[in-house]
């Protein structure tokens, strides 16, 4: 290099950026703005107008109307609301903990290794996919039918039944919680990964100590696997209150019978898309994301006490 090119360099302003990273930090914004385009157009913006709609009557027919704190008022003495709720935090309260339970069962047996085993890991992956499908809510009210291959198994039990599982009020959201449970793919996957990361010397050690099955179990893999555990609870919980298409295709929209599978979105969904009132909606729909973000906020107080991290 020559004297006058260093001396170049040294005139040179010091915040200049060399021109590759110039040239990177384009490419990078230009990789990024795709992203970057759907988050403020599809996510912020509708956002912010469901905020503001959220304050108005709105039928989607005409100008929303400012009226304030109407829209939350009226919830306090909605029934169907209230019932909703209580529809929907059963659900959360029991199809959660059973999807994660399962989960974690597979994940144990998956562990172990066994011939075949991407096979097997991507089988049982599938339903993750396919669970929040139509085509699936659709195959699931056809199977616990009146006439569907749950009865016919009872049948051939000896058990004789014509009843609609979910048609009856008393069970037509716990083939909703069946079908959450049995997507179960996508938390075992992450299970399976926590689980690869626990040393084998662990359970070694266990074992020439006396430990049994039970006691590593116990003692070993829920500690080691807390974090993964509570990764696993924090998006099982986002996705059941967010939890639509089963119930709407399942109980045909209505949310019947008599509002058992009434999720909180679908109450949503009535009210917004069925009778128009899209300011009522949008309240509604603040209000569950203030749900979400409270049980998460929960889950992360509580974590404090039960999940066990490296350091």
């Amino acid at each position: 290099m020559s004297i006058a090119e260093l001396q170049a360099i040294s005139r040179r302003d010091p915040g200049a950026r060399p021109p590759q990273a110039a040239r990177d930090t384009r490419v990078a914004a230009a990789f990024l703005a795709p992203w970057l385009i759907g988050l403020f157009v599809l996510t912020l913006g509708p956002m912010l107008a469901s905020l503001y709609l959220a304050f108005t009557n709105y039928n989607l027919l005409q100008d929303p109307s400012f009226i304030g704190l109407d829209n939350f008022q009226r919830m306090l003495t909605d029934e169907r609301l209230h019932r909703s709720l209580g529809v929907t935090f059963l659900y959360v309260a029991v199809s959660v903990p059973a999807q994660l339970a399962l989960a974690l069962l597979l994940a144990l047996v998956l562990d172990r290794g066994m011939r075949g085993l991407a096979f097997y890991r991507s089988a049982f992956y599938l339903p993750s996919l396919l669970g929040s499908s139509v085509a699936i809510a659709v195959l699931w009210r056809l199977i616990f039918g009146g006439d569907g291959l749950v009865n016919d198994l009872l049948g051939f039990l000896g058990v004789e039944t014509t009843t609609s599982w979910v048609a009856d009020p008393a069970t037509a959201l716990w083939t909703l919680v069946v079908l959450h449970a049995w997507t179960f793919g996508s938390p075992m996957v992450i299970f399976l990964a926590g689980l690869r990361q626990i040393p084998r010397e662990y359970y070694e050690a266990a074992q020439v100590d006396g430990a049994g099955t039970v006691s590593q179990f116990r003692h070993i893999t829920v500690p080691l696997l807390t974090p993964i555990i509570f990764f696993n609870l924090v998006l099982a919980v986002i996705n059941a209150f967010q939890t639509f298409t089963q119930a709407f295709v399942v109980s045909g929209g209505t949310g019947g019978p008599s509002d058992s599978t009434l999720f909180y979105t679908l109450y949503l969904y009535q009210e917004g898309f069925g009778s128009y009132r899209m300011g009522y909606a949008s309240a509604m729909a603040w209000l569950l994301v203030m749900i979400i973000g409270a049980f998460t906020a929960v889950n992360f107080w509580a974590a404090r006490r039960w999940v066990h991290y490296d350091d």
